[in-house]
């Protein structure tokens, strides 16, 4: 590195060792001061400022002028003096030598000498100016550095009062937390307790409120009480492991049974004496039966609100607490009983008062029974519902009960009812206007009146049924021929005969009204149309038909089993119907038969067996449309077959085998 040092310029190995002494300054394990870049470039620059010193201005002009170009300073032209003698003036001027002379080589090498000193000093002055400013920067800094190590320190010392402090309020913060987490443990704890006990606290309070005597159900503090009775209740009965819990719980149970007593007190009391009330009026204020079903209405509703609260209150906890459905079930049955006081003697003397006005008319007797007891239904299904909201069962058993005493009094009349009509328009009322008309729109409350009606009509449908088999028994099967009822042909060739005249007239007189063919046969099949069914009974339509195929002419038994079928499909079910339809026509074939043996008889064969074919078509005809099998199958056993067995006995054994069966036993059905 020498070596190398030695080969570089003088400027590059000065400007390299200052860089070096630099490096050292900061390589120094204990720098305090180190130096940033800008010191170092301006360490640097005095460096290089220091190598290029200016030639002094005390130097002669022969040494000045031999200076090299590159030692002058850069000076402006207006400091270059005039002459030689005006330098060197100023020189020994400066040097304060103005008034010596040179005489002797001593005097200049003493000359010299305090020249060389002067330049020295010269030169040397700005250098110890820097380092007097530098050892002042050094004594500050010196001063600055005691003043941070004084203050490092003192922090030092707050660091570890700090951390001292620090780990002090710490613990009394987690002290703290821990005395706050204990407290809020204690408060909840407390309050917990309290809520507890709250419940076996209001103990008192309740039984002194049902102990007054001026306490009432209707009462603002009333409902609350039972709602707070009701949860202390709840509340002891889910904590069956407290202390003192079966004294506790018999306690409030003695308390709710004497707020039980109290409602069910009140709600009977009112109710009763709305009963009383109405029994105890004057009959002759009241003057029909209406204004007094109306009186048992408005007098109850007008109640209603004073015990709707209450009973409200128990509905809402019967589901929950048993003793409340209790009293719902008994308040429910004095309800029911009172209205069955009042109603049911007012019932029974309406359907007895409107059995005497309709006595002859049991349709209009049916109609106006089923209407009046249809309001009833309503108006009390109405009623119950501005007393409770909850719905019951013994509504419906008491309307089945009231709708009874209408049922006594109908059945006997049903009974004794001998004409089919009768019983047929019955069995139409009582099917289509009261059970689909009336009860299928409102089922909820036509419930238990929809029970008397079905038995109603199945008392009717059994009479019905009844009076058809009489009927046919006595009408058809016993039906006896009158003269006039087998005069076949004649009666035939007689209409015909009738009908070409009223042709005849027709033609001379077109604008006058006339029995036509297809006149004659409206008419006569509106009239049978009318008397029973619409689908049935129809003859061909859109086509004449002869006089003689009239309904006038049919024979009686043929018109009489068509009308008697004719009321019976709408009346009766599709078996039963079957059933009778099959009897019917059986009775009205066999009557055919009969007038057809009689008419052979008289006139020709002929003539009988066309009687029979005509009647027997009209009736496959007119049968059509009730849509009714009308085949009777029977069995029986053909045993021409079965030849050709043998018995054999087992003697072993003792049984008795059948072989060689060379046909089966054949059972046929037969349609009649």
């Amino acid at each position: 590195m020498a070596e190398a040092a030695l080969l570089l310029p003088p400027e590059a190995a000065a400007e390299r060792d200052a860089r070096e002494k630099l490096a050292l300054w900061d390589r120094r394990p204990d720098t305090t001061a180190p130096l940033t870049d800008r010191q170092t470039d301006s360490v640097l620059e005095l460096k290089a400022a220091v190598e290029n010193l200016p030639v002094p201005a005390e130097l002669p002009l022969e040494d000045l002028c031999s200076l090299t170009s590159q030692s002058l300073p850069a000076a402006e032209p207006s400091i270059v003096p005039e002459s030689t003698e005006d330098i060197l003036l100023k020189g020994f001027i400066s040097l304060e030598m103005e008034e010596e002379r040179i005489e002797t080589a001593q005097q200049f090498f003493s000359w010299f000498a305090k020249l060389q000193t002067q330049m020295d000093q010269d030169e040397e002055t700005k250098y110890r100016q820097m380092r007097d400013y530098l050892s002042g920067f050094q004594e500050q800094c010196d001063a600055i550095l005691n003043d941070v190590n004084s203050a490092l320190q003192h922090l030092e010392s707050l660091q570890k009062q700090y951390l001292f402090v620090s780990n002090k309020t710490g613990t009394l913060h987690e002290a703290c937390e821990q005395l706050l987490k204990e407290q809020s443990e204690l408060v909840d704890l407390a309050e917990n307790i309290q809520q507890k006990l709250s419940y076996f606290n209001e103990l008192e309070t309740i039984n002194t409120k049902l102990n007054s005597p001026t306490l009432s159900v209707n009462s603002e503090g009333f409902i609350p009480m039972l709602a707070k009775l009701d949860d202390c209740i709840t509340y002891i009965s889910s904590h069956p492991h407290f202390k003192d819990y079966p004294v506790y719980l018999l306690k409030f149970k003695q308390c709710l049974s004497k707020a039980l007593h109290l409602m069910k007190t009140y709600t009977v009391n009112t109710l009763q004496n709305l009963t009383s009330q109405l029994l105890k009026r004057d009959p002759a204020s009241v003057p029909n039966a209406d204004n007094a079903f109306t009186l048992f209405y408005v007098k109850f509703r007008a109640a209603a609100p004073k015990v709707r609260t209450i009973i409200e209150q128990i509905e809402q906890r019967s589901e929950k607490i048993p003793e409340y459905q209790q009293l719902l079930n008994d308040i429910h049955q004095c309800y029911l009983d009172q209205r069955e006081l009042l109603l049911g003697p007012s019932i029974t003397c309406t359907v007895t008062e409107l059995t005497s006005q309709n006595n002859r008319d049991h349709c209009a007797l049916i109609r106006s029974g089923c209407a009046f007891m249809v309001h009833v239904c309503q108006d009390e299904h109405q009623l119950y519902n501005e007393f409770f909201t909850k719905p019951t069962s013994k509504l419906d058993e008491l309307l089945e009960k009231l709708c009874v005493s209408l049922y006594d009094v109908f059945r006997p009349l049903i009974i004794h009812v001998i004409h089919l009509e009768t019983l047929s328009e019955l069995c139409g009322i009582l099917k289509n206007e009261v059970l689909e008309d009336h009860v299928q729109n409102n089922a909820e409350q036509l419930g238990a009146f929809a029970a008397g009606v079905k038995q109603m009509l199945e008392d009717v449908q059994e009479r019905l049924v009844y009076r058809t088999h009489i009927y046919i028994q006595t009408d058809i099967t016993g039906y006896k021929p009158a003269p006039g009822d087998l005069a076949y042909p004649d009666k035939l060739v007689m209409m015909e005969q009738i009908a070409q005249s009223l042709k005849d007239e027709q033609k001379k007189v077109p604008s006058e009204a006339s029995f036509s063919d297809v006149q004659l046969e409206e008419t006569e099949s509106n009239n049978l149309t009318k008397s029973g069914s619409t689908e049935s009974l129809n003859p061909r339509p859109q086509t004449t038909i002869s006089p003689a195929d009239l309904h006038g002419m049919w024979y009686p038994t043929v018109r009489r089993t068509l009308v008697c079928l004719s009321k019976l499909y709408r009346c009766i079910d599709r078996a039963v119907f079957q059933g009778l339809s099959q009897e019917a026509l059986s009775a009205c074939i066999q009557s055919l038969v009969g007038a057809s043996e009689s008419i052979s008889k008289n006139k020709t064969q002929i003539d009988g067996q066309l009687f029979l074919i005509k009647h027997l078509l009209i009736l496959r005809e007119q049968i059509a449309p009730f849509h009714t099998e009308f085949t009777i199958k029977e069995i029986s056993l053909d045993l021409k077959k079965t030849r050709g067995f043998s018995i054999k006995d087992d003697g072993q054994s003792g049984r008795t085998q059948v072989y060689s069966f060379t046909a089966a036993l054949g059972p046929a059905s037969k349609g009649l």
